[in-house]
């Protein structure tokens, strides 16, 4: 049996033999007068009291059979019995289980016990009792040989240790625990030296725990941390909170270690800390691994080509950035999102895309999918199956190319080809009208000479009209056949736009009243009068036929510059200057959809009979020889304006140019430039810091706000682009307009549809503008919206 440390001295308890064995009661004895039995029995009483109030349980045992002759209070409770009479019905064997741990049979043992005790006085031991009701509990015991009256019993001291059996047994297990745990856990004291470390410190270090021990962990120091490194650590532990992080040491061989840091201040009872308690988990390999993973991603991210991986339920894995610039979600936004909602492409394409994939290993084909601002684009995608270590498939790895400008150039390839084919075709057709209608023409003019009764006069202009107009149409059609190279002279347009405003108000309907604005210092150009007049009467003729109940058409020219700017903004553009005649009705206006078909050869939205759809494929076909452009702008309801470039001749330009007051310059406000197109972006931050201006650039909405609410009280108005990914204009004027409500904002788009969207989006917003435009236009405003009030 285990010794007892910690046991009460008999000479301790020798007074509780007070309560001891029943045969010495005072009922047991003769009392010479009722004072001394009052005084005996008010002695036991207050003997009894005070044993009661002890927190082991006091027994007394009377050999050889070792029968209870008396117990306290606890040892009832100890013993789950309900009273003493009870309890002095059991002897101590019969409240022990038939063994004791390791197997020691208890009657046996007891007896040895009690043999010890009687023989040397005294004997503690750990003893296993059993509760009435079964429930066995350790304790230790003290007993103690008591004579009295000649008559030798022992008293018992029991302490119920179930608990701190149990706590023993729990720090066993936690130092257990401790040592084979996986990460190396040390224990300093409060200034920092190792009293206590396991295995797996010296497994990571090097060094053993002899060596470790009393020693501070700076000597695993690296050099690779500076001093506020550690300070920062020190101030944080020592004012009692916990400190984590990733810590580069050195082991004893000198080899550098990655390792995961949590220290724990450990207060003591006092309220100070005592110790720090620090566990290390060596994170060489998988810092290595994320490295390696890092130099891949940042590899991966290099290609414009959207890389995404997706689980077979369609939940994606990974996004880099080539697909963060085709579809406008970031990485963040991404992951974790189904491929459904981030392509927003129709379930059961998918469904038969993943199935396809599964079943050969990989699939290859075009798809259309949906940006997240709601751009269709059309992507090239190839799947390849990843499985697992076990061949079963894991995920879904696809490579998708963003080829909606290919296949658009690819249209247009097509386009040009059938237009080609059709000119050629037209051409041939168009000679042999021409050969058919001379003679026609010729001989009408003889019969109307030849004529005399009115009726068949009459009849002979109706087929002289229509002779006319088939020839023109042959002109038309040949215009386009064979391109446009008529005889280029210097030429002003302002006395083409007079012939045709006479010419249109002799001919053109009274309910469609006309507008020119004709300035005198027009550039000349270098053209083909006739042909310049085709391209004005080809527009003022589908102005007219767009109002077939009347309305506005307005005409005018002006001068104007192209400049790095513009055409960084327009592909088809070059620098230079221009004049700019436009055309402006208020009728009935076109769709998106219709303005990308208007200029196909024999396109029309006339009814039969009324047009051949060849008068607008003819100006596109002139403008493009004079090496013009086009430009179109109309709504649904709400009229549409063709501007055509057409290039000045340098002499009048050069003469012009020198009358032009300067643009305006800045006063060193800072402007902020916001723009996913690199290439205006550039041109546009160069031409500001030429002019005076302080630039802040930003390529997306996000990245704007996010710098100007770092900025803005230096930032003295915002140009921002109405399309981009990720968050595009009108959310990003609503949010500066929330970060500062007086903001002044300028809104450019290449569409005339987003300046209600701009105007829509908040107060802030003081000017739109339409690209492509031009320095001196943007200049011109940002000075406007500077110096409003």
């Amino acid at each position: 049996m285990k010794p007892i440390t910690h046991a009460i001295s008999v000479q301790e308890h020798s007074g509780l033999l007070l309560h001891s064995p029943l045969e010495h009661t005072p009922n047991a004895i003769n009392f010479e007068d009722n004072d001394s039995r009052f005084t005996l029995l008010e002695s036991e009483q207050k003997g009894r009291a005070l044993v009661d109030s002890f927190r082991d349980a006091i027994i007394t045992i009377k050999p050889p059979f070792c029968r209870f002759t008396s117990g306290n209070l606890i040892a009832l409770k100890m013993f789950n019995v309900k009273c003493e009479a009870d309890f002095l019905t059991h002897s101590l064997g019969e409240l022990s289980p038939e063994r004791q741990p390791g197997g020691l049979d208890s009657a046996g043992e007891a007896q040895k016990m009690i043999e010890k005790a009687l023989r040397e006085g005294f004997h503690s031991f750990e003893w296993m009792h059993r509760r009435i009701g079964g429930e066995e509990f350790p304790a230790t015991v003290l007993l103690s040989r008591v004579e009295l009256n000649g008559k030798v019993f022992l008293q018992g001291v029991l302490r119920d240790i179930t608990d701190s059996k149990r706590m023993e047994s729990l720090l066993y297990l936690q130092s257990r625990a401790l040592e084979a745990a996986a990460n190396a856990i040390v224990i300093t004291d409060s200034k920092g030296a190792i009293v206590w470390a396991n295995s797996a410190f010296a497994t990571y270090t090097g060094y053993s725990l002899e060596e470790a021990i009393g020693k501070n962990p700076r000597l695993l120091k690296s050099g690779q941390h500076d001093a506020k490194f550690y300070q920062d650590l020190w101030i944080t532990i020592l004012a009692g909170k916990v400190w984590h992080g990733e810590m580069i040491n050195r082991r004893k061989d000198g080899t550098l270690y990655n390792e995961d840091l949590t220290i724990t201040p450990v207060r003591g009872a006092s309220g100070t800390i005592e110790h720090f308690v620090a566990v290390k988990q060596d994170i060489t390999l998988r810092k290595q691994i994320e490295t390696r993973i890092a130099e891949q991603a940042a590899l991966l991210d290099k290609t414009q080509d959207g890389i995404v991986v997706r689980d077979l339920e369609g939940k994606i894995l990974f996004w880099n950035k080539g697909a963060e610039s085709i579809y406008g979600w970031t990485s963040q936004e991404a992951v974790g999102r189904s491929i459904l909602e981030a392509f927003r492409t129709d379930q059961k394409i998918f469904e038969e895309l993943n199935e396809l994939t599964i079943k050969h290993g990989q699939w290859e084909g075009e798809v259309n999918h949906l940006t997240k601002d709601g751009r269709e684009i059309t992507s090239e995608v190839r799947c390849t199956l990843i499985r697992d270590g076990q061949g079963r498939p894991k995920s879904i790895l696809s490579v998708n190319t963003d080829i909606t400008e290919k296949k658009k150039i690819e249209a247009q390839f097509m386009r040009a080809q059938r237009m080609e084919s059709i000119g050629t075709l037209a051409g041939g057709i168009a000679h042999d009208l021409n050969n058919i209608l001379a003679p026609i023409m010729m001989s009408i003019d003889i019969l109307e000479a030849m004529v005399q009764d009115p009726q068949a006069a009459g009849i002979l202009k109706c087929i002289k009209i229509s002779s006319a107009r088939g020839a023109d149409i042959v002109r038309q059609v040949l215009s386009f056949a064979r391109g446009m190279e008529g005889e280029r002279i210097e030429i002003q347009p302002k006395h083409l736009l007079k012939e045709l405003e006479h010419m249109i108000k002799d001919t053109f309907p009274k309910n469609i009243r006309l507008h020119f604005s004709i300035p005198n210092d027009l550039y000349m150009i270098l053209s083909d009068p006739t042909q310049v007049h085709q391209i004005l009467m080809n527009l003022c003729v589908n102005a007219r036929d767009a109002m077939p109940n009347g309305g506005d058409l307005t005409i005018g020219v002006e001068n104007c510059e192209f400049d790095e700017h513009y055409a960084a903004m327009n592909r088809q553009a070059k620098a230079g200057h221009y004049i700019n005649i436009s055309v402006t009705d208020s009728g009935t206006g076109m769709p998106p959809g219709l303005m990308d078909k208007i200029f196909e050869p024999f396109f029309t939205t006339k009814e039969l009979h009324k047009g051949t759809g060849l008068g607008l494929s003819t100006v596109m076909t002139i403008v493009k020889s004079h090496e013009g452009l086009i430009n179109v702008y109309s709504e649904p309801g709400k009229g549409t304006t063709f501007k055509v470039y057409l290039p000045a001749t340098e002499s009048s330009a050069e003469v012009l140019r020198t009358q032009q007051v300067s643009s305006p310059r800045g006063k060193g406000e800072t402007i902020l430039v916001v723009d996913d197109e690199v290439s205006i972006l550039t041109i546009t931050n160069r031409t500001l810091q030429a002019f005076g201006y302080n630039i802040l650039a930003a390529v997306d909405g996000a990245q704007a706000v996010a710098i100007y609410a770092q900025f803005k009280d230096t930032i003295a108005a915002v140009l921002t682009d109405m399309m981009m990914p990720i968050m595009d204009g009108g959310p990003t004027i609503r949010a500066l307009t929330r970060i500062n409500p007086t903001v002044k904002i300028i809104a450019a788009s290449g569409l005339n549809t987003n300046a209600d969207v701009a105007k829509l989006s908040g107060t802030g917003v003081r000017h739109f503008l339409t690209k492509p435009y031009t320095a001196a236009t943007l200049l011109e405003t940002i000075r406007t919206v500077l110096d409003e009030a």
